[in-house]
């Protein structure tokens, strides 16, 4: 920027610094710099709006100055700031352009609802092509861990501690507790530019993680206690040493695989920005595509391997629970480091708990279901319900919630067009770019579900066989859960935005949870009629 000085003929050039005037009465001038609009306060003569000689002067002002004692002097000072962090420009250079698209919007069209980004107005194409190859990814995990727990249903742990079933939709559904919410924080966060610089990635990535490993580590002591509670209420007897085991067992199995699906999250959220692919697409899918076999590979190995250590040591579960809890207050400390974090960790447990206790009950239908030799075939098919219905509605909520953050609207203030309950109508037919969405994902089901179904047949896993009474039966379940959870989603999400909840740490875990009981409940009810009508094959696999 070139300035004409009082005390000289000749340009002088400044690149960091600020501008005092001494004239007074004059109409603002603006000078823009790097994208910015700053005002120049002329005071002298209201005709003269650009810089002539000898009406400036240059001089280095560090803070601002008081404007009730600038017009006592009356004279005016603008300071012009260029050195701000890149962070802070680019976030006002941002609002300064979705002002511009607002106001353009005004001008063209009647309708005063906000107008979506630019970068969410997709197709119902590319958001398919995008979701799809996640979707399967994540659903082939899923297949794989109905393979284990078809396997390991049999193993010693869980036919003399069957309270081990009561965790496993609630380990499970850490996934969608833990690693879909933070994939969903971390996509918005990646979106509206909080991990543009080496410095805010980085704080974002260490209190994530901290974070995580402490609502892992306090989640998987609950679930211990709400199975051994939902097992000891049913039976009637309690034993300290099976109580002591799934807590051990739940404990370890949650921190050790946060911490693996924490770490796979933030790479792919970071590579998926590098290589200009929607993270809120691909996160959440690609979070439970290993999160369920790496989560049950943990818990039967590590539940077996302590079952074994009750008969030699006595101190052995006991010590892995007070390690795991012992770590808990460093993770609590480097989480209260990051301001990102801080509030999550204050205000975030309410739906992480409750959700474990929705799962945990899906658990007990689990348990109850399993332990009759005549429904065993329904292990094999329960990650794959909960996992498809938790991945598809974690897409779409991780979307909406973008969508908002990026709208302009502040949050806790509602919508200029509030729709307090929506209709399936307009959550799955209307133009906007979250219904075409919903529908995409809908339209997935079906076919991923045959695949699912098929390939498991193919490795004859499972002890049903696939009958077109069985199928017909398994797809109106899986249909039924996904058409509620995306209806759930599209009010959930905006009722939490207009009460001033961040979705991103609210919505995914009760959506995710309420997809464990919802697909249990579901298929276990399939399960009962297709027995009561006569399908009763149940030694395929044997």
């Amino acid at each position: 920027m070139v300035l004409w000085s009082k005390e000289q003929d000749k340009p002088s050039e400044m690149s960091t610094g600020a501008i005092e005037t001494k004239k007074e009465g004059a109409p603002p001038a603006y000078h823009h710099t790097n994208g910015s609009v700053h005002p120049i306060i002329l005071t002298d003569s209201p005709e003269e709006l650009r810089p002539e000689a000898g009406d400036y002067e240059l001089t280095e002002i560090t803070s601002f100055s008081d404007r009730t004692e600038a017009e006592d002097d009356r004279s005016e000072v603008v300071v012009i700031d260029c050195r701000a962090n890149a962070k802070g420009q680019r976030e006002e250079d941002a609002l300064l352009e979705n002002a511009s698209q607002s106001n353009e919007s005004d001008d063209i069209s009647t309708d005063q609802s906000p107008v979506p980004p630019a970068t969410l107005k997709e197709t119902s194409f590319s958001i398919g092509l995008q979701v799809v190859f996640p979707f399967l990814l994540a659903g082939f995990g899923t297949v794989a861990a109905g393979m284990v727990l078809d396997i390991v249903q049999h193993w010693t742990v869980f036919t003399e501690v069957t309270e081990v079933f009561i965790l496993v939709p609630a380990l499970l559904g850490l996934k969608g507790n833990l690693e879909m919410t933070l994939a969903s924080r971390l996509s918005t966060a990646a979106n509206i530019g909080h991990m543009d610089t080496a410095k805010d990635m980085r704080n974002m990535i260490m209190g994530n993680l901290a974070l995580i490993q402490v609502q892992a580590t306090v989640v998987g002591f609950l679930a211990s206690i709400a199975a051994v509670i939902f097992g000891w209420i049913p039976e009637g007897h309690f034993e300290i040493g099976h109580a002591v085991l799934l807590c051990a067992s739940s404990v370890s199995t949650a921190f050790i695989a946060s911490l693996l699906l924490g770490l796979i999250m933030i790479g792919v959220i970071i590579g998926s920005r590098k290589v200009g692919i929607n993270p809120d697409n691909v996160a959440t899918p690609i979070a439970a595509s290993l999160g369920d076999l790496i989560t049950l590979s943990l818990l039967a190995g590590i539940s077996t391997g302590l079952y074994k250590q009750l008969e030699y040591n006595d101190y052995a579960n006991p010590l892995v629970c007070a390690f795991f809890v012992a770590l808990t207050p460093v993770w609590v400390l480097i989480a209260r480091r990051i301001p990102s974090t801080r509030e999550v960790l204050y205000s975030g447990w309410e739906p992480v708990i409750i959700a474990m206790a929705i799962s945990s009950i899906g658990g007990l239908i689990l348990d109850k279901t399993v332990s009759n030799p005549n429904f065993a075939g329904m292990a094999v098919f329960t990650p794959v319900i909960n996992g498809v219905g938790g991945n598809l509605v974690a897409v779409q909520a991780s979307r909406i919630s973008t969508y908002l953050h990026l709208d302009g609207l502040p949050m806790g203030e509602p919508s200029p067009t509030p729709n307090k309950c929506p209709t399936p109508c307009t959550t799955f037919f209307s133009s906007s770019v979250n219904s075409r969405s919903a529908r995409v994902l809908f339209l997935l089901v079906a076919p991923g579900h045959l695949v699912f179904l098929y390939t498991i047949n193919s490795m004859q896993g499972g002890h049903t066989s696939l009958t077109s009474v069985f199928i017909a039966f398994y797809m109106t379940a899986a249909l039924l859960q996904v058409l509620i959870l995306l209806y759930l989603a599209d009010w959930m999400v905006n009722w939490m935005w207009g009460r001033g909840m961040d979705p991103d740490n609210f919505s995914i875990p009760y959506l995710t949870a309420l997809g464990d009981l919802l697909g249990t409940g579901f298929l276990a009810l399939s399960f009962h009629i297709l027995w009561l009508i006569g399908d009763r094959d149940t030694d395929v696999g044997d």
